[in-house]
């Protein structure tokens, strides 16, 4: 999986060293397992998704790719915790947001049984971010909004960046990357990409 990643074009040593040491089957149920390193997205349940390998790899990398050093990053969606995961092998803070409760308490038993330690829960709306906790040196969005939440974009460290898809389910989105700097906020568009949408509110 990891080989196929390099040669689809992420080449950020940390992040294919995390991916190579951690084990996705881990972050599904045992129906998936024999499809956890296929070059696709798999369900996990209440219509949300585990990203594809690549994507995972490419997100982090650009998250990475910031102008300083990424050292607290703010999630929003946890779902199967394997992004949250990827970034805490990185040697990054893991600030995860997830709206259903229920994702929250599995992922975090996951991360707990492989010895990640350096991340931390909120259940709440993912659109309000967490703003006790920041400015961030990188936000990372697993579901797509229809428009770039203010919100977050508040919350970065001047030169972090915010990775986001942007767009409406089943319509064009593109993988957007937003840097602060000192006097206003500077986006970048990248790969054409399908994600769930992301959606307001609390669910337990």
């Amino acid at each position: 999986m990891v080989e196929r990643v390099r040669q689809q074009g992420v080449s950020n040593p940390k992040v294919l060293a995390a991916m190579n040491t951690l084990a996705r089957e881990a972050f599904v149920d045992e129906a998936l397992r024999m499809r956890v390193y296929d070059d696709c997205s798999l369900p996990i349940g209440q219509g949300q998704t585990l990203s594809q390998p690549y994507i995972v790899g490419r997100m982090s990398e650009l998250l990475l790719g910031a102008s300083i050093p990424v050292k607290r990053v703010l999630e929003i969606g946890t779902g199967s915790g394997y992004q949250a995961a990827v970034l805490a092998q990185c040697g990054c803070a893991v600030f995860t947001i997830e709206r259903i409760g229920a994702f929250l308490d599995v992922a975090k038993a996951r991360h707990r049984r492989l010895g990640l330690l350096n991340i931390r829960y909120l259940h709440r709306d993912g659109f309000k971010g967490w703003p006790s906790q920041a400015p961030f040196d990188g936000i990372i969005v697993t579901a797509a909004p229809p428009t770039i939440p203010d919100e977050l974009k508040v919350q970065l460290a001047v030169g972090g960046r915010l990775i986001v898809p942007v767009g409406a389910q089943g319509g064009a989105q593109r993988l957007t990357v937003i840097t602060r700097t000192e006097k206003d906020f500077r986006s970048q568009f990248f790969d054409a990409v399908s994600f769930v949408p992301m959606l307001p509110g609390e669910q337990s």
